[in-house]
C-alpha cells in the first residue's frame, strides 16, 4: 500500500501529481485516457469511478490524475487518496511486463531499432525528465522513414503547452540527428 509523500501542482491546472513513498510499478508506465481503457487495472479503474476523473497516468513512485475541471481540488484530492493508498505496490508482474516489452522491440528490424534507440536516448536526456517532473511523460508510438509519432501521457496529455512548445522542442532535438523527420503527436 503506497503512502502519499506529497501532492504537487503541474503546469496543467486540471492535473495533480501524487509522489509516493513506495513504487506502483518498476519502470512500467500505465496511461489511461478513459475508464474503458482502464479495465483490468484495479487502481486506474477505481480512480475513474470517481466523478470528474478524465486521465490516469502512473509509473514507479508517482501518479498523475487529470480531471475535467468540474471538481474542486480539495475535495477531489481526498477522494483520490483512498484508492491510491489501497493500491498494491510494485511486484513481479511489473518485471514480467518489462521483459515482454523488450521481446516486442526485438521484432523490429535492426536499422529501425537503432534509430529508435538514438531518438529515445535524446528524449530520455533532454525531454522526458522535464515532462516527468510535471507529472507526465512521452511515449514513442511509431517510427517510419519520415515520421516519429509520439503520445503525451499524464498531465501532459491535455496540457496546451504540450501540443505547441514541447512538440516544437522535441522536433528541434530530433532534427539534430534526423533533420527530415516529422514529429506528430497523437
Amino acid at each position: 500500500m503506497p503512502k502519499i509523500a506529497e501532492v504537487e501542482y503541474t503546469p496543467n491546472p486540471n492535473a495533480r501529481k501524487f509522489v509516493l513513498k513506495e513504487p506502483l510499478t518498476w519502470g512500467i508506465a500505465r496511461s489511461y485516457e478513459n475508464a474503458g481503457a482502464a479495465e483490468g487495472d484495479p487502481l486506474a479503474a477505481a480512480l475513474f469511478d470517481i466523478e470528474h476523473v478524465t486521465n490516469v497516468y502512473y509509473v514507479d513512485h508517482w501518479i498523475t490524475v487529470t480531471q475535467d475541471g468540474g471538481a474542486q481540488w480539495d475535495e477531489l484530492l481526498r477522494q483520490l487518496a483512498v484508492p491510491i493508498r489501497e493500491a498494491a505496490a510494485a511486484d513481479a508482474q511489473s518485471e514480467h511486463t518489462v521483459a515482454a516489452a523488450a521481446v516486442a522491440r526485438a521484432d523490429m528490424d535492426a536499422p529501425t531499432l537503432a534509430r529508435l534507440e538514438r531518438i529515445n536516448a535524446l528524449l530520455d536526456d533532454q525531454i522526458r525528465p522535464y515532462l516527468q517532473n510535471d507529472g507526465g511523460n512521452l511515449e514513442v508510438i511509431d517510427l517510419t522513414d519520415t515520421e516519429l509519432v509520439v503520445h503525451y501521457q499524464g498531465a501532459c496529455g491535455s496540457c496546451p503547452s504540450s501540443t505547441a512548445g514541447t512538440l516544437s522542442a522535441i522536433e528541434n532535438i530530433v532534427h539534430t540527428i534526423e533533420p527530415d523527420l516529422e514529429v506528430v503527436a497523437v
